[in-house]
This record gives C-alpha cells, sequence and structure tokens, in this order.
C-alpha cells in the first residue's frame, strides 16, 4: 500500500513540474502545434528546461543519492542479488524528486523505472525497521516494485510477474503468494486515485487472416533489431558522455540538457514519456516517414537524457518505440499487401510488448502488461508469438539486456541465477603467501628447533644448497623425533607432501590440503623444484572472504 501511495505522490509531482515548465499537463499532447506559457520564449523554451531541470535534480543526486541517477531498475536487482536487498531510505526520495524533474524538464524517459526503484526502496526500509533476515528483505523489495508497477499501470498481474522474473528471478509459491497480496493492495489504492481504466486509450485489437502469423513473426524479428540497437545506443552514448565530460558530476545533467534541448527543439514529440504520441500513433494519425522518425528519435533521445545524467526509466520508453516500429510496419504491409492485414495499430500494440521484451528479456512480463493495457484477449495469440520470437533472437544478437548490462560494466554479474562457485575462479596464485625462509637440508634438528620456536610456523620447507625444494618438516615430525631421542638433520625428517601449482583453482587445492595435516602445502614452479608460494587452510579462507564482500564495495562503484 505505501508503494502505491508513492506511485501517486510521484505521478503528482511529474504533473506538478510539468505544468511549471511548459503550462501543459502533458506538453506532447499540443507539441507541436501550440507552444507553452512563455511567450518570450516561445518554442525556444525546449532548451532552457532541461538545463535548468538539469541544475535542479544534478546537485541533488550527486549530494544525497548517486544511485537515483539512471533507470533504477538494476540497482534493485543488484540489491537483491549481491545486497541482501537493503536500499538506503533516501533513495526513494531523492529518486522521486529528482526523476520527477527530469521528466518534467523535458527528460525523455519513462515513470515506470523509477517507481519501481520507490517501491522497492520503500520496502526495503520496511524491513531494515523490522529488522527482517534477508530472504525476507528481498521478498518485501520485490513486493515494493510489484506495488510500484500495479498501482502505475493499473496492471496488478503485471506487476506480479514483474517482480518475480526481472527482481527476485523465481517463482516460489512463497514468493508469489506475498507479492500478489502486496500488488492487489497497490492497485487498490490506484484505482481509488485514478480509476479503472486503462491509463492509455489504446484500439481494439484485430486479426484479418490467418496469413497475419507470418506478419507477427516477421515484426517479433524487426523488435528484436530495434530492442538491441536501444541497448548499444544507450550504453555507447554514455561511454561517449563519460570520455567527453571533465567537469562535475552534479553540472553534468545541465550541460546535457544543451544536447537534449536541441533534439527537443527539432523533435518535441520527445518531450517527457510522450504516451499522448504513442496514443496518436497507434490510432493511425502519422504516416510511416514519421513513424521512423519518431522511433529514431526516441531512441537517442532516451539514451541521452541517461547519458547525461538524468533519472527515469525505460520501460516507457521501450512501449513507445514498439508502437512506431509496429505501427510503421503494419502501414507498410497496408500498401504493400493492401487487404490483407489488420489495422496498422494492431501491429502497433503488438510491437510494444516485442520491443520490451527483446531489450528487457522479460517476455512474460511483456504479455501480461499488453494484455492488461488492452483489456483484449484477441491479442494474446499475436502477442504471444511475436514475443516468443523477439526474445532469443534478441539474445543471439546480444547476451545482455538493457537491465543487466549496466551492471556488468561496472564488474557485476548477476545474470545467472546462482552465483559462480568462487573455489574453482580463484587460483593459488590469488591466495598463496610468499616462501617462508626454507631449512638447509643438512641443518640439525636442534636448529631447526629453534626456527619452529622463533617464527612460529607448523611447517617450514627444506631445500639443498641450491635452493632445491627437497620436502617439508612439520612440527609433528619435530616432536616424533624428540619423542625417539633422535637428531637427524632436516632432510631425513622433511615429508615430501603433495605439492601445489599456481595455476590450480583453489577448488582443487583443497582436496590437497585437506590430504595434509593441516601444516599447508608448497607451490612449486614448473619445473617441480623451484619453491614460489605457501598455502594454508587460512590463506584460502581469507581470499574467499575478500572476494565475497567485494559486492559491497561495489556500492561505490554502481554510485560512481
Amino acid at each position: 500500500m505505501g508503494a502505491g501511495l508513492g506511485a501517486i505522490v510521484f505521478r503528482y509531482l511529474i504533473l506538478w513540474v510539468t505544468v511549471a515548465f511548459t503550462g501543459y499537463p502533458d506538453y506532447t499532447e499540443v507539441a507541436p502545434a501550440a507552444h507553452p506559457g512563455f511567450p518570450a520564449l516561445g518554442r525556444w523554451f525546449v532548451i532552457l528546461a532541461p538545463v535548468v531541470g538539469g541544475l535542479l535534480y544534478g546537485p541533488l543526486v550527486s549530494l544525497f543519492a548517486r544511485e537515483a541517477r539512471g533507470h533504477g531498475v538494476p540497482e534493485v536487482m543488484l540489491a537483491v542479488a549481491e545486497q541482501g536487498g537493503r536500499i538506503r531510505p533516501r533513495v526513494a526520495i531523492v529518486k522521486s524528486l529528482a526523476s520527477a524533474l527530469c521528466i518534467g524538464s523535458g527528460g525523455s524517459v519513462g515513470r515506470e523505472g523509477p517507481i519501481v526503484q520507490i517501491g522497492s526502496a520503500l520496502g526495503s526500509s520496511l524491513g531494515q525497521i523490522l529488522r527482517v533476515s534477508e530472504s525476507r528483505m528481498r521478498l518485501l523489495v520485490a513486493c515494493g516494485a510489484a506495488a510500484g508497477v500495479s498501482a502505475t499501470f493499473n496492471a496488478p498481474i503485471a506487476g506480479v510477474i514483474f517482480a518475480l522474473e526481472l527482481i527476485l528471478r523465481d517463482f516460489e509459491a512463497e514468493s508469489f503468494g506475498v507479492v500478489v497480496l502486496s500488488s492487489v493492495a497497490a492497485s487498490v489504492v490506484g484505482r481509488k486515485a485514478f480509476g479503472s481504466g486503462a491509463f492509455l486509450a489504446l484500439p481494439a485489437f484485430q486479426i484479418v487472416s490467418l496469413w497475419e502469423y507470418a506478419y507477427y513473426a516477421g515484426l517479433g524479428l524487426a523488435a528484436a533489431v530495434v530492442g538491441v540497437a536501444f541497448i548499444r545506443v544507450l550504453y555507447g552514448l554514455e561511454d561517449v558522455a563519460d570520455g567527453f565530460w571533465r567537469g562535475p558530476e552534479w553540472l553534468r545533467p545541465a550541460a546535457g540538457g544543451v544536447l537534449l534541448g536541441v533534439l527537443l527543439l527539432l523533435l518535441p514529440q520527445m518531450y517527457g514519456v510522450g504516451y499522448p504520441v504513442l496514443e496518436r500513433a497507434i490510432g493511425g494519425n502519422y504516416g510511416v516517414g514519421m513513424l521512423v522518425i519518431l522511433l529514431a528519435g526516441k531512441i537517442i533521445a532516451t539514451s541521452l537524457t541517461i547519458a547525461v545524467g538524468g533519472s527515469g526509466g525505460v520501460f516507457a520508453p521501450s512501449l513507445f518505440m514498439g508502437a512506431m516500429l509496429g505501427t510503421a510496419y503494419g502501414e507498410a504491409l497496408h500498401l504493400l499487401l493492401p487487404g490483407f492485414a489488420a489495422p496498422a495499430g494492431a501491429y502497433g500494440l503488438v510491437g510494444m510488448g516485442a520491443v520490451f521484451a527483446a531489450a528487457a528479456r522479460a517476455p512474460m512480463t511483456a504479455v501480461i502488461i499488453i494484455f492488461e493495457l488492452t483489456g483484449d484477449y484477441q491479442i494474446i495469440l499475436p502477442l504471444m508469438f511475436s514475443i516468443a520470437l523477439a526474445a532469443p533472437a534478441a539474445r543471439l544478437l546480444s547476451s545482455d539486456t538493457i537491465y543487466t548490462l549496466k551492471l556488468r560494466r561496472r564488474g557485476i554479474d548477476i545474470s545467472r541465477r546462482h552465483g559462480p562457485n568462487l573455489m574453482a575462479i580463484l587460483k593459488v596464485r590469488d591466495a598463496m603467501q610468499p616462501v617462508p625462509p626454507a631449512l638447509l637440508s643438512d641443518l640439525p634438528l636442534e636448529q631447526a628447533i629453534e626456527r619452529f620456536t622463533n617464527q612460529g610456523p607448523d611447517a617450514l620447507p627444506v631445500v639443498d644448497p641450491a635452493g632445491r625444494y627437497e620436502g617439508t618438516l612439520t612440527m609433528r615430525a619435530v616432536e616424533q623425533a624428540l619423542q625417539g631421542n633422535e637428531n637427524p638433520p632436516a632432510r631425513e625428517l622433511a615429508r615430501d607432501l603433495a605439492s601445489l601449482r599456481e595455476d590450480e583453482s583453489l577448488e582443487d587445492a583443497l582436496g590437497t590440503l585437506l590430504g595434509s595435516d593441516g601444516s599447508g602445502a608448497p607451490v612449486l614452479a614448473p619445473d617441480g623444484r623451484t619453491l614460489v608460494g605457501w598455502l594454508t587452510h587460512r590463506d584460502v579462507l581469507r581470499r574467499y572472504q575478500q572476494r565475497v564482500t567485494r559486492p559491497a564495495r561495489a556500492r561505490g562503484r554502481l554510485d560512481a
């Protein structure tokens, strides 16, 4: 319910900021025919608006919650996968303000990604207050994400599937039940505030001929190309911005806002989320050429907004791109095969789900969200067919999704459900210690005892005068010699312990160490005689602990 209230507040924040900047609740409802209530600037205000917005939200994000920069969902995925579901409480407030300022001042991003992060932060904050376990904390984060999607889209089923498919990445019965309850509660709150109807006015769907399934197959493949192109352009522009920008991070959104403003001057339909433009496109108000321009413009505008440091989601832009692609595809079919295809808007509806599925690799969420937006069961089969082709085709073109690539570029891979076996990844060279001072093979027992007493190890290597390894002398062997009143040189007491190689994995090395008496094992060079290091159980545990605690330090990298 808290996430549902958060979604309501967030939507009103966007509305108020948009009215403050443009004079309209949604500038794309009137652009480019009308101009805002700033007579002195006219249509040139779109160059100034992103700059002013960047000056407001840039310092806010840099000073208080740098994880609020960008599209939000990857940070939630990371929190669930590697941070025990912990998200700083301030993220909900900073993300709300920053995204509202970004979208309201012209940022061409969506509101769904931010509300997922806002809802998840609220869920995590509740868990931290109640001091629940990490498993419960992750579940609360997923509940917040589901509630946010449910309240924003008035799509309770899609909210559940989104949280399970993308955030938790599992469909266990216990998780399902709790997430459903959260989604239902948020949907009730959202419907009380915004009504029970779909927030988009979309046309009825129809199929003219069975041959259309072949056309939808082509649309699914085209959607895969567009989805992957969006991913490449988004992170490509981010790299370009990182390479060029040398100023303070808080100023980057304002500086980049000049470029965004020029684009909005040329194509004002890119201002903000742009749902009115999407509705007009599916309604048949644009020709093929304009649809292609709007598609390319959205890819560039969204990528530019995020690259310069903007705060907003990529979910709605994916739907926008899919609508432009599908409608243009349908218009082209009508020109080539008049009378053999459904209205172009039908292809626009299917394209919305297919492009999102290609970009996010979330086919179930894509199917359900479009079905709930239309409420038309006839769309299910063509939608499933296109998405079933779009998602795997996109995977062939790019192994990363628009969400996971952001994390992988920072050295964090959550693409596998279970984390990799660190013991199989780490090598002996990663954990071994320098060679301890060796005992000469002819050293008397009394001097060996003195070395053990002064240095405190459980074992010491024994080498010949040329420095070649001959074995290991352990404390236990020395004790046995003393019990027998013996005084042999070190070489006679040295044991030929199983040795290790630098390139062995720690998983294999553990088998060798377990076969020893706990004193450790020598690490030898490929010649089998030269000592290069020493490895004990303690060294293995120390290196493993360093590696598993790295995700906590990765938060700093993610904030950068």
